[in-house]
């Protein structure tokens, strides 16, 4: 088996492998795919396994940004994992997984996640359950009834747009010390924001971008930075509420359009859940951001058998907002698997990780750790 960047050559391939695994895309679909792979394929970021010439598996390598705490750092997006339906079973997707968690090493990315279609193979490599996708279906007619305060000024926007929607993500999730969304970068934003049959708008301090589906509506993606804005948008999605009857939105699991509807009982959810590594335990450590008020010492040991340069003790500590972990010697502390220190990353309580059998050892640290990684993560985007 010959694992090797994929290119341009490669893509009726590819595509072959992406219909047997999830189905055929529109012609639509598949042009703006197309045209969104070949840079993709440009920079290094889409590998393949190939049986002599036939290819049996692929992953791309995304490069987005992750707000952790709201501060930003570089993530790597696994997607696009396709495994032939003949070559399942043989050990393949492990292979290919494991090349991207190391292309991703070489791009500098200290953190990664994906969205599982199966859980045990992402496992296996280190990935651990750490949030969700949330999308909520609220009535259109509530969403009309919310008022906007204030004069917000909003104005349609498109691909040349793609630097301001960027840039106001930075300050929404920064200022929210959000954990977990994620932003594309502003080639694929351009993309992105040049589909015909969106509807795309942009404030000063938020975005929103919607389509019909049927006969309702589905939100892509609607970040705001304040109230004014946060009721001018869901307001403008509400008003479709003529015709749509349902909005499908995701949102944080505190998103403030759940406090602004007038009525708020019975609400439906449905959680897309995504996993999440750590590649790098000193670099993801020091980017990562953390309360400002809280202080952490303490010893952990960690095992990862796939990237060996994570094994070993290391010294964590938490101030002023800021962390490093060094290499340190023998000492007490809490044993984990590279699954369990992903997960603590991503706020999953120290009692959790013990009860499923991710974490052991001294546990007088345990209430310090979950207090400087606490977080409620989540993602609005899809990849």
């Amino acid at each position: 088996m010959e694992i090797r960047d994929l290119t341009p050559d490669d893509l009726d391939a590819i595509l072959d492998l992406r219909k047997r695994s999830f189905g055929v895309l529109s012609a639509a679909h598949t042009a703006t795919w197309r045209k969104a792979m070949r840079p993709v394929l440009a920079e290094g970021r889409y590998l393949g396994a190939f049986d002599g010439a036939r290819l049996t598996a692929a992953a791309r390598v995304g490069g987005f940004t992750q707000w952790w705490h709201g501060r930003p750092q570089p993530m790597a997006g696994i997607a696009g994992v396709t495994v032939s339906p003949e070559d399942r079973g043989r050990g393949v997707g492990r292979q290919i997984m494991s090349a991207v968690v190391a292309r991703a090493a070489e791009f500098g990315d200290a953190v990664s996640a994906l969205y599982p279609a199966t859980t045990p193979i992402y496992r296996s490599i280190g990935y651990e359950h750490a949030g969700a996708q949330h999308l909520a279906t609220l009535p259109a007619e509530a969403l009309r009834a919310i008022r906007p305060s204030g004069q917000v000024k909003l104005r349609r926007m498109g691909p040349d747009d793609a630097a301001e929607v960027v840039a106001v993500l930075h300050r929404v999730h920064g200022a929210a010390r959000a954990s977990g969304p994620v932003s594309w970068d502003e080639r694929t934003w351009a993309l992105w924001l040049d589909e015909a049959d969106d509807f795309l708008y942009l404030a000063d301090d938020g975005y929103v971008v919607y389509r019909w589906d049927g006969q309702d509506i589905r939100v892509e993606n609607l970040v705001a930075g304040s109230e004014a804005t946060a009721r001018a948008l869901w307001s403008l999605v509400g008003t479709s509420s003529s015709i749509a009857e349902h909005v499908t939105a995701p949102v944080a699991p505190d998103d403030p359009v759940l406090w602004l509807l007038r009525e708020r009982s019975k609400e439906k959810v449905s959680l897309v859940r995504w996993m999440f590594r750590v590649i790098d335990v000193a670099a993801a450590v020091e980017r990562r951001g953390y309360p400002a008020g809280v202080s952490l010492r303490a010893d952990v040991e960690v095992d990862d058998p796939l990237r060996p340069g994570n094994t070993g003790r290391w010294r964590l500590e938490v101030a002023d907002g800021r962390g490093t972990a060094t290499r340190t010697g023998a000492g007490d502390g809490p044993r984990l698997t590279v699954n369990a220190l992903s997960a603590l990353y991503a706020g999953i309580p120290a009692a959790t990780l013990r009860r499923s059998g991710l974490m052991s050892g001294d546990d007088r640290h345990d209430e310090a750790l979950d207090t400087a990684f606490a977080a409620r993560p989540y993602m609005l985007d899809y990849f």
